[in-house]
């Protein structure tokens, strides 16, 4: 049998009632909440959630606007465009691979840098912007886009920079980004810089025979590293559930052998014997362009791949995406991730 036990209670002209004490609601956890025979207006505190909820006569609603408490994340920018070569005189450099933030699971970020903190103060019906940061696209010696997670009201500002372009013909340098873009002509020239704790550096250009372009820098290390001209390689995450490596810089154009990208979704840079341009950067990855090479056919550095942002947080909660954002969201244990593939705009958690 309930009980009702009072210290004080005054009643109060309009029909208000006034206690001298908190009011303490009876406390369920999820699994006891629906196993129970629950009529309208039904009131309690959800243990499992951490926050009151009421019975509208079909479903158990929130009271308040509770915080999602543990939301972590991969935010990874655009690559930078491979580099240009130029007939019989240059080779372009690899392009920088995009910023690369991780907070999941201890997992590093780029440039060698810690994982950073798990957001845990977020809230239910918020708008929080995001972007998805483009590739540089080809032959335009064009940095990668910024991704990002904002939120103006609280100060939240998660942003990773976009890979820097590779160095090529006319005098054109590598640029800094999240990762740097490789050197190109003339040779020996130096790759960009990379971010503190996004990415490394790019590769300098060769100063001699086969005057190969400088490999763009990674998330997970510098270009060059691997070899002449070889991108440098990216960071794996396991935020989805399976291992997968993101954030490869670019392979240099050499007059010799093929230039490999970095693993992680890079393209690589191709020779003056090749048959067409290289390849785009993979998309979603980061990765940076590969690039061109001393021939007419094969001189316009490659695209960079599109950026991507995840993000894991507790199955209880559900995320809407705004109009303009490309994503999706699923189920893992007691989690669901989101991964947003493309666009600018809005989501929020119900």
């Amino acid at each position: 049998m309930s009980r009702l036990k009072v210290d004080n209670i005054e009643t109060r002209s309009g029909n208000n009632v006034a206690m001298d004490n908190a009011l303490a609601l009876k406390s369920y956890t999820t699994t006891q909440r629906d196993a129970l025979t629950s009529v309208v207006g039904d009131l309690i505190y959800n243990s499992t959630l951490g926050f009151p909820q009421y019975y509208n006569g079909s479903t158990w609603e929130d009271m308040g606007n509770p915080i999602i408490d543990r939301i972590d994340y991969l935010v990874v920018a655009g690559g930078g465009s491979g580099g240009n070569g130029q007939d019989s005189a240059a080779n372009g450099g690899g392009g920088g691979a995009g910023g690369y933030r991780s907070s999941w699971n201890n997992e590093t970020s780029g440039g060698g840098g810690s994982s950073e903190s798990t957001i845990t103060t977020m809230t239910k019906n918020t708008n929080y912007a995001v972007q998805i940061g483009a590739g540089g696209a080809q032959n335009s010696y064009e940095t990668g886009g910024d991704s990002f997670i904002k939120n103006t009201d609280t100060g939240l500002n998660i942003t990773s920079a976009g890979g820097g372009n590779g160095g090529g013909w006319s005098g054109q340098s590598a640029s800094n980004g999240g990762s740097g873009g490789g050197g190109g002509t003339p040779s020996g020239s130096s790759g960009g810089s990379g971010t503190t704790n996004q990415g490394y550096g790019g590769g300098t250009m060769e100063s001699s025979s086969p005057w190969r372009g400088g490999g763009g820098g990674g998330a997970g290390e510098a270009g060059n590293t691997d070899g002449l001209s070889a991108g440098g390689d990216g960071v794996a995450s396991t935020i989805t559930g399976s291992s997968v490596t993101r954030g490869g810089g670019g392979g240099g154009a050499g007059d010799g052998s093929l230039s490999p990208a970095g693993t992680g979704g890079g393209a690589n840079g191709v020779t003056y014997q090749s048959g067409s341009h290289p390849a785009a950067a993979t998309a979603n990855t980061g990765g940076g362009g590969g690039g061109g090479a001393s021939r007419s056919w094969n001189k316009q550095g490659s695209q960079g791949g599109s950026g991507v942002i995840i993000l894991r947080y507790p199955n209880t909660f559900s995320i809407s995406f705004g109009a303009g954002i490309t994503g999706t969201e699923s189920t893992t244990g007691s989690d669901k991730y989101a991964v947003i593939t493309a666009g600018t705009g809005n989501i929020s958690w119900s």
